[in-house]
């Protein structure tokens, strides 16, 4: 289950920090830093069996897209999406465990998502299933509407 780990900030005269602190970072060995080309691009279809991802909005804002994957040699493209739009603001970590796929989207111009994960970069071909971001048709559908 996709579960959010709420953060908070904490300022003073010398400025601000923004922290997690319920997020144990024992299982992650890598990290790393996205920023899209444009708010049109749509990065995603992106599956994982065996590893796990956290996301940490660092400034501006995204849409992710998650969804269960039913089967890994023959996805079904009207699995059940699950949005969420995440905010730098909103100062929390979004753990996506193994066997869902995510898309996402910045919402604005500048947007930084920090990605943790938790194998090395060594075991990532071993577990990378994508799917062009129209693949689940139900995305499509819902932006439209």
């Amino acid at each position: 289950m996709i579960k959010s780990i709420e953060g908070g900030i904490a300022s003073d005269h010398r400025g601000a920090i923004r922290f997690v602190n319920e997020f144990d970072m024992t299982q992650v060995k890598r990290f790393y830093i996205i920023q899209n080309k444009d708010t049109e691009l749509v990065r995603g279809w992106r599956a994982h069996r065996v590893e796990q991802r956290w996301f940490y909005v660092l400034s501006g804002s995204f849409a992710l897209d998650t969804v269960k994957v039913d089967d890994w040699d023959n996805a079904s493209p009207d699995l059940e999406i699950e949005r969420r739009i995440l905010k730098a603001e909103d100062k929390q970590v979004i753990h996506v465990p193994v066997g869902y796929g995510t898309a996402f989207q910045a919402i604005e111009e500048g947007s930084e998502l920090l990605v943790f994960a938790d194998y090395g970069i060594d075991h990532a071909p071993n577990d990378d299933y994508t799917w062009p971001s129209d693949f689940f048709v139900k995305r499509e559908r819902e932006l439209e509407g």
